[in-house]
């Protein structure tokens, strides 16, 4: 069964790509309601036994469950209310603590493009919009590679939850050209004339080393639209116009740094890494229920138009990502474990409750990943003081 796509139109240009409308939302959730696929892999989580033994009535519970839970939800606000509740509870049990910087000093009434430091494939903006809900303000919309979208089922999930699609699977230079084109078009139609924010990741995946690095193609892919219709602007004019403000998220833990620590390593070892069918959906599950510590958001400031190339843009972004990145205890034992910098390592820091908590989780660590383990959290120190390259 497929997810739902609305008709693209002229009078919808984004159609195959944009979030889905208050319009459809009725449609979509009555339709994830029976998708089998989405009922098995809520039953596998919750109800194992049962999905085993009886697998048609874990099925019809798992049904009744999600009508009873979307039960008057005909708007994407209404949906999102109710991720907020789960968000609350998420935050209540996995976190230690949750700090937000810097909003307050952003409009509003002002839509931004904001560019932020990739860590946790769905947590990252759902932090992001988690802080505007609790200032009262509307939520972004948020980039996503279709490489996440390969069940149907999620593609809708993502796109009820004001996701739009990034073209990473598009073949040919001639395809990914006007795929792009199009995202790039979409992305300041959004904030230029929908006056809607958006978040996007500094750079294509996750920071699995723990070196934030902005990639200067994604600013290029971003001002591609507004380039295009007037090909004498700058691209600091044309990075002004869509108002980008960069954001840091710091977690003082990953659920997901041993997984990073068996790609990075097969990386070296072997030359690449084969990612299992369900491995991305695995990773958005450990890190929404994995043990996190404390977190913290910083919201940059609005980037102007005084820069000459997409190289001089990024490297804006990298200073204020690193500027508002919040270093935490693990950062630091994790440098005084590789012993290779002593001198940057602040031990007033760190307490004795820091150190057994560390020792704890460093000891499930296998040795052959505990290189790259480690380097997950000390790298974050190096970037600060530009030791990284």
């Amino acid at each position: 069964m497929s997810e739902i796509r609305p008709d693209t139109t002229a009078a919808d240009p984004w159609a195959e790509i944009r979030p889905y409308n208050d319009d459809e939302v009725a449609e979509v959730l009555s339709h994830l309601a029976h998708e089998p696929e989405l009922l098995d892999a809520l039953t596998r989580y919750r109800l194992p036994r049962l999905s085993r033994f009886m697998p048609s009535l874990s099925r019809t519970l798992a049904s009744l469950a999600i009508r009873r839970e979307v039960r008057g939800v005909t708007s994407v606000k209404a949906f999102q209310r109710r991720i907020a509740d789960y968000m609350e509870r998420m935050i209540r049990t996995t976190t230690d603590d949750f700090e937000t910087e810097g909003l307050d000093a952003l409009d509003p009434d002002t839509a931004y493009l904001f560019i932020g430091n990739h860590r946790d494939i769905s947590l990252d903006p759902a932090f992001v919009n988690y802080a505007l809900y609790l200032a009262g303000r509307d939520t972004v919309r948020i980039a996503i590679g279709d490489n996440l979208l390969k069940k149907p089922y999620v593609n809708d999930l993502m796109r009820l939850n004001k996701s739009f699609i990034v073209p990473r699977s598009a073949r040919g230079k001639r395809a990914m050209l006007a795929a792009y084109q199009k995202l790039s078009g979409y992305i300041r139609h959004s904030i230029t004339e929908d006056n809607h924010s958006i978040w996007m990741a500094q750079r294509e995946g996750r920071a699995k080393d723990g070196i934030d690095r902005t990639d200067p193609a994604i600013l290029k892919m971003m001002t591609m639209a507004r380039r295009a219709e007037d090909r004498e602007i700058g691209i600091g004019e044309a990075i002004r116009e869509l108002r980008l403000v960069p954001v840091a998220i710091s977690y003082e833990y990953d659920p997901c740094d041993l997984q990073k620590a068996r790609e990075l390593h097969a990386m070296h070892a072997d030359g690449n890494y084969e990612k299992g069918q369900f491995e991305d959906i695995q990773s958005i599950v450990a890190g929404i229920t994995g043990h996190k510590g404390r977190v913290k958001l910083s919201f940059g400031t609005p980037l102007g138009a005084d820069f000459d190339s997409p190289e001089a843009v990024a490297a804006e972004i990298d200073r204020q990502v690193l500027e508002g990145y919040q270093l935490f205890p693990s950062h630091y034992l994790a440098l005084e474990a590789l012993g290779d910098a002593p001198e940057l390592v602040d031990r007033s820091a760190i307490s004795d409750a820091d150190r057994a908590r560390f020792k704890a989780r460093l000891q499930e660590v296998p040795e052959a990943l505990r290189p790259w383990w480690l380097a997950q959290y000390a790298n974050p120190v190096r970037n600060k003081a530009g030791r990284c390259r």
